[in-house]
């Protein structure tokens, strides 16, 4: 399988290691208000989050992963949504159905008006994915009249999805593999409905998607940025933050690990003067990565906790084979929660941005996925 374009992955490497902000700007949406200049205050409180996040000093909620999402509840006729994003796009979705897609909103509250007066939920989810870009959500407003209600309870299935661009849905919404002129991937993306948040709806699962495209477990893209891999971001609530740290909350613990890391460490082919010489270096190296990040996975969540490890088809079968073999080997060592995930199907099309899935692929994989997920005997 042909992967993505060398000039898109290696520009979000250089992007993100570099720190700055990229992307396609657009105008805010024309139903946004004036920007919101106050501080988020008491009357934003009322509502949860789905994907890791970070309260700022002022109140603000700051995150950077895809896929994060802010559910809340209120009573009226309308409800504002408080931003602070000039990079990524976001969905607006009431009552479960989509009413609005906001592109690089900026600092602003959104307005969704005229509704019914009862009650109602909404739902804010951030569809693009920029690593070097930290969003702000300030909260909930109701309308004038109404009011917002309780958050709404959390769930309690839980599953984390780890991986790459196949993992964030990265150009998942074009119908051509050059999206150039069509808006490009942040236009054509959404995380929402990348096979993970597709899967986790349908078993009604709270979810985090720790999507970084371009990244491997220990070699990345096309041989991008060395020194750092998938590994270096993971502990991070805020990825283009050095040193930061997310701290877990007590009760977030998965009952299924998804990891999908090994597309962009095998898909190129090995350049002189990377730290491996020949793929046979290269495999043992990440053999013995991916066997340290399952035993910190095992650390954190528990030996309840299953962990699958997937692969899909990529440039020969170095890929699939090592990931087999490294779950054979956690089995061996007795360690029966340990899974191995291969995903294909001759109806994928790969019209995605640069031969990335599309939406349609998405959803096969997403029902591959369903059906990998009820062989095992899962606690919930």
């Amino acid at each position: 399988m042909r992967t993505a374009s060398p000039l898109s992955r290696r520009a979000l490497l250089t992007a993100a290691a570099a720190g700055v902000t990229a992307g396609v700007t657009a105008a805010a949406p024309s139903q946004a208000s004036v920007a919101h200049r106050s501080l988020p205050s008491a009357a934003f409180a009322g509502f949860r989050t789905v994907g890791r996040v970070k309260k700022a000093a002022d109140g603000w909620v700051q995150y950077s992963w895809p896929g994060i999402a802010f559910e809340g509840r209120f009573r009226g006729t309308g409800v504002g949504i408080v931003l602070d994003d000039s990079t990524n796009d976001y969905d607006v979705q009431i009552d479960g159905a989509t009413v609005s897609t906001l592109v690089t909103p900026g600092r602003t509250t959104y307005w969704v008006k005229e509704l019914a007066d009862t009650e109602h939920t909404v739902r804010l989810v951030k569809r693009t994915e920029c690593p070097w870009a930290v969003g702000r959500f300030g909260g909930f407003v109701a309308a004038r009249g109404g009011e917002l209600l309780a958050a709404p309870a959390a769930r309690s299935r839980q599953i984390e999805f780890i991986g790459d661009s196949f993992t964030a849905g990265y150009g998942n919404l074009s119908g051509t593999r050059d999206c150039s002129a069509n808006g490009g991937v942040d236009r054509n993306s959404n995380a929402d409905l990348a096979f993970g948040p597709l899967t986790a709806r349908k078993l009604d699962t709270d979810y985090q998607q720790n999507a970084f495209s371009g990244r491997g477990m220990v070699r990345n893209y096309n041989g991008g940025d060395p020194g750092t891999d998938y590994r270096t971001y993971y502990d991070r609530a805020l990825l283009n933050v050095v040193g930061d740290i997310w701290h877990k909350p007590r009760a977030w613990r998965p009952q299924v690990v998804v990891i999908g890391l090994g597309i962009n460490d095998f898909s190129t082919p090995l350049h002189p003067g990377e730290p491996w010489a020949t793929q046979s270096e290269l495999i043992a190296a990440y053999t013995s990565a991916y066997h340290g990040f399952l035993d910190k996975l095992r650390a954190r969540y528990g030996s309840r906790t299953f962990l699958v490890v997937s692969a899909t088809l990529v440039s020969g079968t170095a890929f699939a084979d090592t990931a087999r073999g490294i779950v054979r080997e956690r089995n061996a060592r007795g360690d029966d929660r340990v899974g191995y995930w291969y995903y294909d199907d001759p109806g994928l099309d790969r019209l995605g941005c640069d031969w990335h899935p599309s939406l349609r692929d998405h959803q096969i994989i997403s029902g591959l996925l369903d059906q990998y997920l009820a062989t095992l005997s899962l606690d919930w």
